[in-house]
C-alpha cells in the first residue's frame, strides 16, 4: 500500500505570525449532506419574508461560529491558567464559559427557528470566527485575562453589529436576542477586566 507523503510548510495565522504545518493527503469532498446551502430553508409559518430569514440565518451562523470560538477560549484560559490568583480565575473563566454556552444555544436556536441549519461544528467555526486567535502558550493569571478580555471584547463587537444588521432586516427577535447575548458578554468582560485594573 503506497503511503502519502507529507511536506513541512509555513502558514500564515490571523495574527500575522507563521507556523509551521505538515501538509496533509487532500481529504474527500464532504458529502452532499455536509456542504452549506445557507438557501436551504424548512418550511416554517414564521412570518419573516424567506429573503429576510435567509440572510439573517447566514448572519446569525457568523455570529454562531464566534460564540463557540469564545466558548473554546474560556475553556483555554479555565484549564491552563497558573499562579496565585488561579481559584478565582479558574472559577471565573468556567463561570464565563457556562453564559457563553447559553449564547451558542440561543443563537443556534433562533438559527432552527427560522427554518435554517445551525452550522456549529468546529470546522465552520474555524472557517467563519472574526475573533483574534487565542495564545496557546499562556500561563499566568495576567496573561489569559489579558487574552479573554480581547476575545470578549470582540465578542461583544461583533454582537451589537449583529444587533444593527437584525434591526435593517426587520428582525426584531433575532436582535432583541443579540442584544441580550451582547449585555451578557459585556459584563463577563466587565468581571475579567477588573483583574487588570487597579494595580
Amino acid at each position: 500500500m503506497a503511503r502519502a507523503t507529507r511536506t513541512a510548510r509555513t502558514a500564515p495565522r490571523k495574527d500575522g505570525r507563521s507556523r509551521t504545518t505538515v501538509a496533509q493527503p487532500p481529504r474527500p469532498t464532504a458529502p452532499e449532506s455536509r456542504s452549506r446551502d445557507v438557501s436551504r430553508l424548512y418550511a416554517t409559518k414564521n412570518d419573516l419574508a424567506e429573503e429576510t430569514r435567509v440572510e439573517v440565518i447566514t448572519l446569525l451562523n457568523q455570529r454562531l461560529a464566534e460564540s463557540i470560538d469564545l466558548q473554546t477560549q474560556c475553556k483555554q484560559a479555565h484549564w491552563n491558567v497558573k499562579g496565585p490568583a488561579f481559584i478565582g480565575l479558574h472559577k471565573l473563566f468556567d463561570d464565563v464559559n457556562e453564559d457563553v454556552e447559553g449564547y451558542v444555544d440561543l443563537i443556534a436556536e433562533r438559527i432552527v427557528q427560522l427554518g435554517g441549519i445551525a452550522e456549529g461544528t468546529v470546522g465552520a467555526a474555524e472557517g467563519r470566527s472574526s475573533l483574534p486567535d487565542y495564545p496557546l502558550a499562556l500561563s499566568t493569571g495576567a496573561e489569559h485575562v489579558a487574552a479573554l478580555s480581547d476575545a470578549l471584547a470582540a465578542f461583544g463587537r461583533a454582537a451589537r453589529i449583529g444587533i444593527e444588521e437584525m434591526n435593517e432586516l426587520k428582525d426584531a427577535g433575532s436582535a432583541d436576542l443579540l442584544t441580550e447575548v451582547s449585555r451578557g458578554v459585556d459584563k463577563w468582560l466587565w468581571f475579567v477586566e477588573a483583574h487588570q485594573q487597579g494595580s
